[in-house]
């Protein structure tokens, strides 16, 4: 369990030869091989799909995409702080389905679609806040946690909704403008709302990562965690809020979803955390944190978006694009992270056996 209590800051030690300068420069070298990697598929794909269809570079495959994968871009953009941070959220699709649930639920039982709505992001800090006391300040590991809110979250949206489809065909249906936000280009255009609003949180969390204080130390933290608690970075602090975070933009994905679908179901988002994962992971952010990218995981969004719509347009059966995302997550972990692992299995196997 970790404390923000803050540290005086420890002097810098150099030890004159360069080498954190090297190692910097060999991760930044590292990072931007990756992505021009991602570039080259990001290119292949837009090729296949160009080559299957005629209709594929066109403004209704950018809407499709908006409208498939908009509001899972969006639950990937808080994932991506909190992976770099050497942790996970697997509830994420969970309290999508909760959030959406919870709007279906008020709005059945005569609420206003707005206060349904901010209910629902309610819902959302509280239940980030929950994983986040869980994982900081008792210091369980972040997959059981998640893990079990998944199950919980998912648990309460049944309650709420049992097996009834929301609105149900006695009931008012949602307002035409919460409808036209999931159904309707922005302003007439090709651009989903739900991409829009990606496009607009990439660039605050490119900003954050990239640009701001917080952003290094979100990669001190996952990096070394015992040496950014020592130097003054608030690690508990930081982790506690990015899982409120996570809630609180899972919980707008799942009003977006809701808005798309226009009505609701208990299960709505089932299985989709492990899209978000792949998503960030693939984007070249290391499973063991301290290392990652924004633009890395915009183009990995790109790459999954345009493939799924390739894939379906040539009736790819669901079942093999589902191998096919966890082939890609299977790379996404082992070609970037496949040297530092072997690194640490010599590192354990060079120790000397514990004397007993």
């Amino acid at each position: 369990m970790t404390s923000d209590v803050v540290a005086r800051p420890a002097p810098a030690r150099s030890s004159g030869n360069g080498s954190s300068g090297n190692g910097v420069a060999h991760r930044l070298r590292s990072v931007l091989r990756w992505e021009a990697g991602l570039v080259v598929v990001l290119a292949a794909v837009l090729i296949y799909g160009s080559g299957e269809s005629s209709t594929f570079l066109t403004g209704t495959t950018l809407f499709n995409l908006g409208y498939n994968v908009g509001y899972i871009a969006i639950m990937a953009m808080p994932m991506t702080f909190i992976v770099m941070t050497g942790e996970i959220d697997l509830s994420v699709a969970s309290m999508l389905g909760l959030s959406g649930s919870m709007v279906g639920y008020l709005w059945h039982h005569g609420w206003g679609i707005w206060p349904a709505m901010l209910v629902a992001i309610v819902v959302g800090v509280v239940g980030g806040a929950l994983n986040g006391f869980l994982v900081v300040r008792v210091g369980l590991p972040s997959i059981a946690v998640t893990i079990g809110s998944l199950t919980l979250y998912r648990g309460i949206a049944e309650i709420l909704l049992g097996s009834q489809t929301i609105p149900a065909p006695n009931d008012r249906p949602f307002p035409t403008w919460f409808d036209n936000l999931g159904a309707l280009g922005v302003a007439g255009s090709q651009l989903t709302w739900s991409t829009l609003f990606f496009l607009v949180f990439a660039v605050i969390f490119g900003v954050i990562l990239h640009l701001t204080s917080l952003g290094r130390s979100l990669y001190a933290i996952g990096l070394q965690p015992e040496a950014a608690q020592f130097t003054g970075i608030r690690v508990a602090r930081i982790k506690f809020w990015l899982y409120v975070a996570s809630g609180v933009f899972c919980a707008f994905a799942g009003i977006l979803l809701t808005a798309q679908n226009a009505s609701v179901t208990y299960n709505a988002g089932t299985g989709l955390e492990l899209n978000v994962v792949a998503m960030v992971l693939f984007g070249g952010v290391s499973i063991f944190g301290g290392r990652g990218t924004i633009p890395g995981v915009v183009l990995s969004i790109a790459i999954f978006a345009t493939l799924q719509i390739a894939l379906t347009d040539q009736n790819v059966d669901p079942n093999v694009q589902n191998i096919i995302t966890g082939l890609l997550l299977l790379i996404s972990v082992i070609v970037p992270n496949g040297g530092e692992a072997l690194r640490r299995l010599r590192s354990r196997l060079r120790r000397p056996p514990r004397r007993r």
